[in-house]
């Protein structure tokens, strides 16, 4: 079964608030599975000129896993943290076989 992947490109705002998401985010990656690959750190942004300036790659074991944590109760209470801490573009993939 192929693996799963949350992709995210974020610009934080308030970095405060966005420590708070995270820290309440935690608990529904460790329950469903998810693993970080890539968790900001630097990065060329090549094209889209989204002027993001932190990229983040999660793995998961399948893509209902992945979709199962964004979907969660405990995500989605960290993500109302996230409101006016920046913005997020995130994106749901399953893996290549």
């Amino acid at each position: 079964m192929p693996k799963g992947y949350w992709i995210a490109s974020v610009r934080v705002d308030d970095m405060d608030k966005w420590q708070q998401y995270v820290a309440a985010a935690r608990p529904a990656f460790e329950e469903h599975g998810g693993r970080f690959l890539a968790r900001g750190g630097a990065h060329e942004e090549a094209e889209s000129g989204l002027g993001r300036s932190r990229h983040v790659i999660c793995e998961f074991p399948s893509l209902a896993a992945a979709q199962a944590c964004y979907h969660s109760p405990v995500y989605q209470a960290a993500r109302k943290l996230r409101e006016g801490a920046g913005v997020a573009t995130i994106t749901l993939v399953e893996g290549a076989e």
